[in-house]
């Protein structure tokens, strides 16, 4: 038993590449490069960990970001004004101009209160807006710019 637990830290710990247990959608790349040319700037809230950015970078979503709200260096988690704030404070976005995109409509919700133009993401064809403006798909943001 005494050998076990080790072996599982080491295990558990262990470096794993993310693309072996994450992949983006296929529209995501091209959507953000288009953005991206089209002088779109990004920002990423998330409630998430401090690795979020090198994660990114392996999934080939480096360069494309300028500011990271990341709810386990802030302290909070969405919809806490200071998640949607930070990369403003940042990067200079002005919140009139900065969509807000989430799978969440009622953090799309609550960033829209803040000032910001939501949308909530919805795939599946049965999922509820719940009364904020949405898309179905990434490349679907497209036509908001």
């Amino acid at each position: 038993m005494d050998g076990l637990v080790p072996h599982l830290l080491t295990e558990l710990t262990r470096p794993v590449d993310p693309r072996t247990i994450l992949e983006t959608l296929a529209e995501v790349l091209p959507t953000l490069r288009e953005l991206q040319q089209r002088g779109v700037r990004m920002a990423v809230v998330s409630d998430a960990w401090p690795e979020l950015p090198a994660l990114h970078a392996a999934l080939g979503m480096d360069g494309f970001f300028e500011a990271y709200a990341i709810s386990a260096e802030l302290g909070c988690h969405k919809p806490d004004p200071r998640m949607y704030r930070t990369p403003a404070t940042h990067s200079g976005y002005r919140p009139t101009t900065a969509p807000s995109l989430d799978d969440d409509p009622s953090l799309v919700a609550a960033a829209i209160a803040l000032g910001y133009h939501g949308l909530a993401v919805l795939r599946q064809p049965n999922q509820s807006a719940g009364g904020v403006p949405y898309i179905r798909s990434i490349d679907a943001l497209l036509d908001h710019f």
